[in-house]
């Protein structure tokens, strides 16, 4: 396992649209360790394979208090959505910046486990709202994609001014 480099807004690669996995493959299980071993060192509750340059279709969650119930989510899809709910969302491709979004509040998710079986599962509250924004992630959206531009030019300047600083 190891920690990869998470990419940062508004790098152009977070926009890229991440290929279907065509196997779950011992290459795809070791990114997933990767990309739980990255989550849990940033320390996030949810990653996009994206997010670390990789353009597959996986996710992995854990929005446990223990830290120890990832759960991989691979070439997942929303099947059927209702509800709305706003949750502070903030991202590891944008540290620091947290904001309101709306979103459905109960969604049904078709996926592959980390050993490639298939499985359906239902969602709600954070949980669906984590499936949503790395889902987001791996069709090439960002959770600031939600905001309105005065916002989004904030949070951009924001951004630039941090990284003036590190330089």
């Amino acid at each position: 396992m190891a920690i990869r480099s998470i990419l940062h807004y508004p790098d152009p690669r977070l926009r890229r649209r991440a290929e279907p996995v065509a196997a779950v493959t011992a290459e795809v299980r070791r990114l997933v360790d990767d990309m739980a071993e990255t989550m849990y060192d940033a320390p996030g509750v949810g990653l996009a394979a994206i997010q670390i340059s990789e353009p597959w279709r996986v996710v992995v969650i854990d929005i446990s208090e223990t830290r120890d119930r990832l759960q991989v989510f691979i070439n997942p899809g929303i099947l059927s959505d209702e509800g709305e709910q706003s949750f502070e969302e903030g991202c590891l491709s944008l540290p620091g910046i947290f904001e309101e979004v709306t979103r459905a509040a109960r969604i049904r998710v078709r996926a592959l486990d980390r050993d490639g079986q298939p499985f359906e599962t239902d969602a709600e509250g954070l949980l669906a709202t984590c499936l949503q924004h790395e889902i987001d992630h791996l069709d090439g959206k960002v959770f600031v994609d939600y905001l309105s531009r005065l916002k989004q030019s904030r949070i951009r300047k924001k951004i630039e001014k941090q990284q003036r600083l590190v330089m």
